[in-house]
């Protein structure tokens, strides 16, 4: 007994969406594979999503920017405009800069040198040279760097010594002088105390009212 027809129209239940567009994704994935195998064909698929994730496939002898250019030369159909070929092109400019630059750096590295001729070694020994160089000059100048910040740590630190000390003096002068303010003052009280008293008679004086 055969499968009766499912109505094509959007599901309702947000589960069995997901699951159905699970299913139908990986179905024709392996339907586009299959073709490209054996047919010899140039498949590209993509696919978004409901929340917008992007599923792609391509046959492994092709990308899908050459599939889209290719779709474009033949529909007569403008998928993008200059300013994007423009982008495209410096897109192209700037992998094909980083693949040298890594070819650089293995050369820099001492791997992949059998293919280079002396000329191509002469300029990398140079370069090492010069790096080399100025890898000494940097590690000098943080060198002197670490120095000048040393001496002038050592320099504070004999300041705030100096500083430190003096207040001490100030502090211990200071409390002496109390000490000897006192001393004096209680020596003071202690004369004082012991000192007789002495009384001064004055003479009589005469009565220098006239009796009238």
């Amino acid at each position: 007994m055969g499968r009766g027809k499912i109505e094509i129209k959007r599901i309702d239940n947000s589960t069995n969406r997901q699951v159905t567009f699970s299913k139908r994704r990986a179905g024709i994935v392996k339907k586009a594979r299959e073709i490209g195998v054996l047919c010899d064909a140039e498949v590209g698929v993509v696919i978004f999503s409901s929340g917008g994730k992007l599923y792609d496939y391509c046959s492994p002898r092709t990308t899908l920017s050459r599939i889209l250019e290719k779709y474009q030369n033949n529909s007569g159909k403008i998928l993008w405009d200059e300013k994007h070929k423009s982008l495209s092109a410096e897109i192209d400019r700037v992998k094909k800069e980083n693949d040298n630059m890594q070819i650089e750096l293995r050369h820099l590295k001492g791997e992949d040198l059998n293919s280079l001729q002396p000329r191509e070694l002469i300029g990398i020994e140079e370069a090492l040279q010069n790096g080399q160089t100025n890898l000494r000059d940097k590690q000098m100048d943080h060198w002197r760097i670490h120095r000048r910040n040393g001496k002038m740590l050592e320099d504070e630190h004999k300041l705030l010594a100096f500083r430190m000390h003096q207040q001490d003096l100030e502090l211990n002068g200071g409390i002496k002088e109390m000490e000897s303010g006192y001393h004096q003052i209680h020596h003071d009280e202690s004369f004082t105390s012991q000192m007789p008293f002495t009384f001064r008679v004055l003479p009589n004086q005469p009565n220098l009212q006239r009796d009238e």
